[in-house]
């Protein structure tokens, strides 16, 4: 257990205490766009930072979309006089912190969790991996840890992303595969992206691509949206973020 107050991860997701499930998701839906390491170059200045804002976004949508590890996490922070629930704001003083800025930090290098093994203290750990040490016991640090974690962050969002790209159209129901809609955003029958299709889909042939049947073009297996979207080259996944982004938060806004 930690002895330290846990992040404020309603403040991260920017929704209130009282939040439904679905609340919840559609926030984070919203603040992992917002925040994706992606949606920079690989070589911009922004990315380490990017990166980890991103994975705050992922710990605190693992830790509220879940009612079990949602209650223990409140009662988390109501043990460390934190939340509206232990009668203070989120921006009470604890231990000398404040929760003005739910990133705060995030711009600074981030620490290694401690070490279990060679007695760290148990409250050194940092808002980065605070959800993930607390709720499975495993210190970041540890190699095996850092791949979980990944892991785990790679399939939370790849689950939220495929269904936005359902709700956008750009994702068949029920398969996950990719749509015209899909392609069409990259420019599908420009030549890089018609390279990558037929480079990393066997079976595929420019002649497919570049007609009217795109959305029929995949691999024998099939692959989902978000595999796709992973294998794409950087700048392609930078664009289908931004315009995806563009649609999710028009709605959000009633446009």
């Amino acid at each position: 257990m930690s002895n330290r107050a846990p992040p404020n991860y309603y403040k991260i997701l920017e929704v209130p205490e009282t939040a439904s499930t679905q609340h919840i998701r559609d926030a984070y839906k919203r603040a992992a766009l917002k925040t994706h390491p992606d949606r920079v170059p690989a070589n911009s200045p922004e990315r380490a930072a990017r990166t980890r804002r991103f994975q705050l976004v992922n710990d605190a949508y693992y830790t509220l979309c879940d009612s079990k590890r949602r209650r223990e996490y409140d009662a988390q922070r109501r043990k460390f006089g934190v939340g509206s629930s232990a009668g203070r704001s989120s921006s009470t003083r604890t231990g000398g912190a404040t929760y003005t800025d739910p990133f705060e930090g995030a711009d600074e290098p981030e620490e290694p969790a401690p070490d279990s093994s060679t007695g760290g203290a148990a409250g050194a750990q940092n808002a980065y991996s605070w959800a993930w040490n607390f709720f499975t016991g495993q210190a970041g640090s540890a190699p095996d840890a850092q791949q979980a974690r990944q892991a785990a962050e790679d399939a939370q969002f790849g689950d939220v992303f495929e269904e936005m790209l359902r709700e956008e159209g750009m994702a068949e129901d029920g398969t996950n595969r990719p749509t015209s809609k899909f392609w069409s955003i990259l420019g599908a029958a420009s030549g890089s992206v018609l390279g990558f299709i037929v480079a990393n889909m066997p079976g595929a042939v420019a002649g497919a691509v570049a007609g009217n049947r795109l959305g029929a073009v995949r691999d024998a297996k099939g692959k989902s949206v978000y595999a796709v979207f992973q294998d794409l080259p950087q700048d392609d996944r930078a664009r289908l973020l931004t315009q995806l982004a563009t649609r999710v938060f028009s709605h959000a806004v009633g446009v």
